[in-house]
């Protein structure tokens, strides 16, 4: 009896050596076909896939990266089809929602693009992608809305500034809804070894917080410590939502450099012209920056951060980016765009 036990212990340890050895494999063939995906060689990624798939039919990985190569290729309604499949099949996952949503907003489809956020949302709700990109899609939504209102009533000079605001902060360059590149953890049932994904988010904050002045400290710190320059760069990056909530028009536009690239390439003097109008129309402004990092090179600075704005009745929360230089002493802004 003790030897059968000996011998039923040893084919287990066995049998556990083989499944690691192939669960080893598999986790290498997606690896080599992320990197073929990541190259732009497409077509081999595609077949050595399908290949992958044909042996690992359920693999949710596998099947994702598949999804992403149709995007890749253009093939819409097939990488639709794929990610329809895997969030049916792996209701837990949040990122086949999320792309859905993506292919749906390419389309110019942003209602479905909404539901599918939600459904990305309400299954993982410390899902920060999702949440920025549904606050894109509700700002494209909001945007429809009042021009179908000027549409039926041109002379509608609220729905008019309305609309202005919008798209002077969702600016032509923006991009559209982010797509996942990666599941961010492996359902039980799935054979593929999850690889870390390139961004965790199990500790990002939820939903937007709620617009507030300006003049109040940053929602949150950067991780790292400050240094001198940093502190300077982020207390030019408040002065500048200070003067934008306060409507002072002169210490707004005295924020950016002398070579600042307007969003639209229009004249200094247009753009100026039209930010004075903006600010100075709305009875109240609240600007708020949440969350910013600064990231210093020399004498220039990225600054990320989450923009809490809110005028009478219009509220928008967005991330923005400001590219600033060290001018004279002082930091200023020489490119913005909204949306990261």
């Amino acid at each position: 009896m003790t030897h059968l036990v000996r011998r039923a212990a040893q084919l287990a340890v066995l049998l556990l050596g083989l499944a690691l050895a192939a669960s080893t494999a598999y986790a290498d063939e997606l690896q080599d076909i992320d990197r073929l995906l990541k190259q732009g060689q497409h077509a081999q990624a595609l077949e050595r896939v399908n290949r992958y798939l044909a042996k690992n039919p359920r693999d949710a990985k596998g099947r994702f990266i598949k999804g992403l190569i149709l995007a890749e290729q253009n093939k819409v309604a097939e990488a639709i089809e794929v990610f329809s499949k895997l969030s049916q099949d792996y209701p837990e996952l949040p990122e086949p929602f999320n792309n859905l949503a993506v292919l749906y907003a390419a389309q110019g489809q942003y209602e479905k693009a909404r539901q599918q956020l939600e459904m990305s949302i309400r299954t993982h709700p410390s899902y920060a992608t999702a949440y920025e990109n549904l606050g894109d899609v509700y700002t494209k939504l909001a945007s429809q809305a009042y021009d179908k209102a000027l549409q039926l009533d041109s002379s509608n000079s609220t729905a008019k500034n309305k609309l202005s605001l919008i798209r002077d902060l969702m600016s032509s360059d923006n991009r559209l809804p982010r797509a996942s590149s990666a599941p961010a953890a492996e359902p039980a049932r799935s054979q593929a070894v999850a690889t870390a994904p390139e961004k965790s988010v199990a500790q990002t904050k939820p939903a937007p917080a709620k617009a507030k002045p300006a003049a109040t400290k940053p929602a949150e710190e950067p991780a790292r410590a400050r240094g001198g320059n940093e502190e300077e760069v982020l207390q030019a990056v408040l002065a500048w939502a200070g003067a934008w909530s306060r409507q002072d028009v002169k210490g707004y536009l005295a924020s950016y450099a002398q070579d600042f690239k307007t969003p639209k390439g229009e004249a200094r003097s247009q753009w100026e012209a039209a930010r004075t109008q903006r600010i100075s129309s709305p009875k109240k402004i609240e600007v708020a920056v949440e969350s910013p990092k600064v990231t210093l090179k020399g004498d220039s600075a990225v600054v990320t951060f989450r923009q809490a704005y809110r005028a009478d009745n219009l509220k928008i929360n967005g991330s923005k980016t400001l590219h600033m230089v060290r001018s004279d002493g002082r930091w200023l802004i020489q490119k913005e765009r909204a949306g990261g």
